[in-house]
Order: structure tokens, then sequence, then C-alpha cells
């Protein structure tokens, strides 16, 4: 959940947070060997009350004076630790283990056998296994500890036993807790302001950074990379250097992409420039052998009505072809006839016979043609001069228009080299980008795409002998929708 929070609030609180685990580390860390150092004192006071007693009740033990004794254990008791609430005892043991005296009766009884007996937590040795002082600790915690008595001699006459309950040895957790926790309080108090103050300090060229990256794209590059802040911190400035060497790349970038935008418009110009001197050229050519035609033979009037219906038609052409380059141009055409096919044949035969290619052209009407004579005639015408071109000299080739009540369809074969479909894909791609001259067969391919129709190569299996290449464009034939019949409900 920290990691959440911004860097000017995370910075305090981290700070207070390891403060704080530290002071309560090392406060552990301290009780814990404190309690071993007052387990220590309890184990050494014990000690020294033990040989205190051994001391002092040798005489009393060879006396054989219980009062005495009892006096002196319950003066001398009240130095075992924390013997007033009844963690501690001690009794004076004659030769054999019975008890002489104990420094509470209700539990060392008088008489009593002391030694290789149980007593309480501990089953205790036999006087004649007992030949040094001894310590025994039980699993509760509880010691006992057991100090022969000697005479001059050196002889045992007797024994101090001593029980120290494991109460006495219980560490005062609240006492060792309080300086650990006072001392953890005043560190929040002092480093949480100090936290906060330094953790904005820390935080406010991050911050500034992020802004700036945040408003990439929405401020002006260069605006935007004086706003980077710099200072003394060597990864901020490492940071703040990237993003202006990015901030600087992308002013280049961005620079670059306007001028390629600028050189891509001009090329669209030229483009669409090419286009349409390549369409009025085309039906141009024809036009102008129309006109010698006439001059040569318009004294006869079948000729001179045929020609001038021609060059009616080719204007119409050219006219609707410029108008449509016009958005805001309103463009009425006519629909296609049989008569369009004669009149393309008729423009394309000067560049067949520049060519010496002839030309062969069979139609199949089945359905009233109902598409644009203007768009179709100009498909016919560029599908009709490339077919020439590559047929070359002496070459042959065959138009084929077909109408059925679903489609119309021109077909265009020659006797050239062949081309498969994958290589008209790759040529209208070329025409499309590098070659402003070719716009013949793209603009079949944008008509067809266009107005829902279609333009291909077909196959070498489909095409007959002698032609090699066989193109094909189709436009839906409007009839068709015009008399489908309507849904029913």
């Amino acid at each position: 959940m920290l990691s959440r929070l911004p860097y000017r609030i995370q910075i305090p609180l981290g700070l207070s947070l390891a403060v704080t685990l530290s002071v309560l580390l090392v406060s552990v860390v301290a009780a814990q060997i404190s309690a071993v150092s007052a387990r220590q004192g309890v184990l050494s006071t014990a000690q020294r009350v033990v040989d205190l007693l051994a001391a002092q009740g040798r005489p009393l033990l060879m006396a054989d004076d219980t009062w005495r004794a009892y006096e002196l254990l319950r003066n001398a008791a009240t130095l075992l630790p924390d013997a007033e609430q009844g963690f501690a005892r001690a009794a004076i043991l004659d030769a054999q283990g019975f008890c002489l005296a104990g420094s509470d009766p209700s539990r060392l009884q008088t008489g009593a056998r002391v030694l290789g007996v149980r007593v309480g937590q501990f089953v205790l040795p036999a006087s004649a296994e007992l030949t040094n002082p001894t310590a025994l600790e039980a699993l509760n915690g509880n010691l006992a500890m057991i100090q022969p008595i000697r005479s001059a001699d050196a002889q045992v006459v007797g024994f101090v036993y001593a029980e120290v309950d494991a109460g006495a040895f219980a560490p005062d957790w609240a006492t060792l807790a309080t300086p650990a926790l006072v001392g953890a309080a005043l560190a929040v108090i002092v480093l949480l302001p100090l936290g906060w103050f330094a953790g904005r300090r820390m935080a406010r060229p991050v911050a500034q950074v992020a802004r700036c990256i945040a408003q990439i794209g929405r401020v002006d590059l260069a605006q935007l990379q004086a706003q980077v802040p710099t200072g003394d911190d060597p990864e901020i400035n490492r940071i703040s250097g990237a993003i202006r060497r990015l901030l600087a790349e992308m002013m280049v970038r961005q620079a670059n992409e306007q001028r390629a935008l600028a050189a891509e418009r001009l090329a669209a110009v030229g483009r669409i420039t090419a286009a349409a001197a390549h369409e009025i050229n085309n039906p141009l050519a024809g036009l102008l052998t129309a006109t010698r035609t006439l001059r040569l033979h318009g004294d006869a009037p079948e000729t001179r009505q045929r020609t001038i219906d021609l060059i009616e038609r080719g204007l119409h052409q050219i006219r609707t072809m410029t108008a449509a380059l016009l958005p805001q141009a309103r463009v009425e055409d006519r629909a296609l006839s049989a008569k369009d096919l004669d009149d393309v044949v008729t423009l394309a035969q000067a560049t067949a016979a520049m060519h010496s290619v002839s030309i062969g052209v069979a139609t199949h009407i089945e359905a009233p043609l109902r598409v644009p004579s203007s768009l179709f005639r100009q498909v016919m015408l560029n599908l009709l001069l490339n077919a020439i071109k590559a047929a070359g000299t002496g070459g042959q080739v065959h138009a084929t228009l077909t109408c059925t009540p679903e489609r119309v369809q021109f077909i265009v074969a020659n006797t050239g080299q062949a081309m498969s479909a994958e290589a008209l894909q790759a040529r209208l791609q070329a025409e499309d980008r590098h070659d402003p001259h070719g716009f013949g067969l793209w603009i079949c391919r944008e008509f067809a795409v266009r107005h829902g129709g279609h333009f291909d190569a077909a196959a070498a299996s489909d095409i007959p002998p002698p032609y090699r290449t066989s193109l094909t464009f189709w436009l839906p034939n409007q009839a068709h929708h015009e008399h489908k019949p309507p849904a029913a409900d």
C-alpha cells in the first residue's frame, strides 16, 4: 500500500518506519541481553547466599541448634532473589539429608527427608552422591542448589539446600520496553516533519520530470524542453538529460514528418496531374485521328456523321473525367452502350496501326447495360492501349464485352509476354508508387474497388491460344439491382 503513495509521503513515512523498526529491534536485543544478565545476577546472588549459609551454618549444624539455624535462614533468605514473593527458599540439612531448619517451614519441614527423594519439581540425589556443589534445573525453569558443609578436616557434616523458582528469573518486560517505546515515539515525532521536508525536496524534481513527460504531445516540444528541471543530484540530471535528448529527437522526427507530409502532398498532386494527363491524352490521340479522317473523308455523309458522333462522345468522356476531379462538381453520365466499344476500338486504332497490331472484338449482351459510360469507356481504352503495347509489333489483341443481369465485364487478351495475377499485383503496386506514366492499370484497379467490381489477370490454363495474357474488369450491373424484387416481410 505504501508504494501507491507519492514520494513526498513515502519518504517521511519510510524514514519513520525504518527508525521505529530499528529502535524496536535494538530494544528487543537489549531486553534479551538484559534478561540473560538478570539471570546471571540471580544465580550469582543465590550462590553468595548459599556460600554464606554454608559458612555460618557449620557451627550451628555441629551444635544441632535448630532455633539459631532457623533465625540464620530467615535472615539470609531475604537476600535471595524475590524471596519476599515466595520465589526462593533455603534450608540447612544434616549429613543424612534431613532438614535441620528451613526458611519456609511449610515447604521445608524440620526433620523431613530432603535428599534422595522428590522435592517439588526435583528428584534430589542421595547425600552420599553429593561431594561437590550441585545445581539442578527443572523443565519449568526452577533451580535447585546444593552446597556441602565441610568440617575442619574436610568431612561432609551437612548441606545447604536452596530453591529459586522460575518467576525470579523472569525479566520485567514492561520496564525494559518503556525506553524502547519512548525512543520510538521521539524518533517518529522528530523524523516525521524532517522526513516530510526532505521527501518534498527530493520528490520535487521527480514530480517536475513526470509532469513534463505527461505533457508530451500536448505542449510545444521546444517549450517543454525548457521546462525539464536540472539539479545537483546526478540521477535526476541523468533522467533530465535523457528526456531532453528524447524531446530533441522528437522535434527532429516531427520536422522530418512535416517535410515528408509536404513531399507526399506534392507527390499526390503529381500523381493526380499525371493521371489526368494520361486519361486526357488517351482519347485525344483517337480524336485527332478522327479529325484527320473527317478532313479527308468528310464529303461522305455517313462517314462525317459517324466521325462527328465519335468526336462528341470522346469530348463528353474528357469533360466527365475532368469534372470528376472537382469535388463540388455534379457529374451526370449516361449508361454504357455497345457503340462505346466501337468508339474505343476506333480511338485505339491509331496506336494499333503504329505497332502493327490487329484488334479483334466480340460482344455478348444478355441484359440492359447499366454502368457509367465514361468510367467504363476509360477502362476499356486503358486496357486496349496497354494490351497493344504489351502485344508488341505484329501482335494480336482481342477485346470482349459481356453483359449479364448481374455484371458487365470487359476482357482483353494479347499475344505478348505472359502476365500472372501475382505479376499484375506487383505492377499495380509499382505504378501506384514509382511509375507516374503507368496509370492505366492502376486506375482500372481503383475503379473496380470503388464501385464494387473486380480487376485481375486470368490463369494461364484459362487463356485460349495464341493469347498469353488476359485481363478481366467487371462492375455490378445496376439493372440487376433496379429490378431486384422487394424482400418479404
